[in-house]
């Protein structure tokens, strides 16, 4: 069965959970939802976040208060404590084995947007092991041209002092804030003709997002390439092309959600 085929029940499914699990992890911990008014009330998007805790997946649905999937490793659900509870919160399990994976988890991604529903990625591609931003993988620009759905950027803040990346078992009663911001539409690109260039400029203007909502310090390598220490930071104003596209924004944006 496709993701599509399957995306009603799954929504319904993750619904449920999320109508038992949203209180509880509400008391556990102090979660805000700033800007929820960015997300559409139906149809697709993309929330793009960064990514500093394997909780952030289960706090953005949480905060956003729609179902959303994510593509994950198919070995996260060998395990008898998260092959129920993965699924139920919205992951679709990707084989890495053979052929291309990354193919495939972007094909199954279009198709969880071609049938209205919300679907998350980290463009930094993993956790980030030190807190700061690194540069952006382009599959969420790729999705946004291929099926139209704009790309909600989205900062997530306080997970790591829940969860570090080593920890076994989050920290509780302690705060977490997801900021969702202006969507980026695919198009504000159409200027550029030139399709990995687009991808390009999305996601560099995807990660200026992110890095305005969060604050955080910018890396301008691949998280799995970036070496300690290593960081520049991007400019509080942006490039000159973000901030032409950005000020024409009300003219491209559609006005319905």
């Amino acid at each position: 069965m496709s993701a599509a085929s399957s995306a009603p029940e799954s929504a319904r499914l993750q619904q449920a959970v999320l109508s038992v699990v949203g209180p509880v992890f509400s008391f556990l911990w102090r979660i805000k939802s700033v800007g929820r008014d960015q997300l559409p009330t139906d149809g697709p998007a993309i929330l793009a976040a960064n990514h500093n805790s394997v909780i952030d997946s289960f706090f953005l649905p949480v905060a956003a208060g729609r179902p959303v999937s994510f593509v994950g490793k198919a070995e996260y659900l060998d395990g008898w404590k998260t092959r129920r509870l993965f699924p139920a919160l919205g992951m679709i399990p990707i084989d890495r084995s053979g052929g291309d994976a990354s193919a495939r988890a972007l094909d199954t991604a279009a198709e969880v947007l071609d049938g209205g529903s919300l679907f998350g990625i980290y463009p930094e591609g993993t956790r980030s092991r030190t807190g700061l931003l690194h540069k952006g993988h382009t599959g969420a620009a790729r999705l946004s041209v291929r099926t139209g759905a704009p790309i909600i950027p989205v900062g997530i803040l306080g997970t790591r002092a829940i969860q570090p990346p080593d920890a076994s078992m989050p920290k509780c009663f302690r705060p977490a804030e997801i900021r969702f911001g202006r969507p980026i539409y695919p198009a504000e690109s159409t200027s550029v003709t030139d399709a990995r260039l687009r991808y390009r400029q999305m996601t560099d203007e995807l990660m200026f997002e992110i890095r305005a909502l969060t604050g955080q310090d910018y890396v301008n390598e691949y998280a799995t390439k970036a070496k300690p220490g290593a960081t520049e930071t991007m400019p509080a104003a942006g490039t000159p092309e973000m901030l032409e596209r950005r000020s024409s924004a009300d003219v491209l944006r559609p006005t319905g959600p």
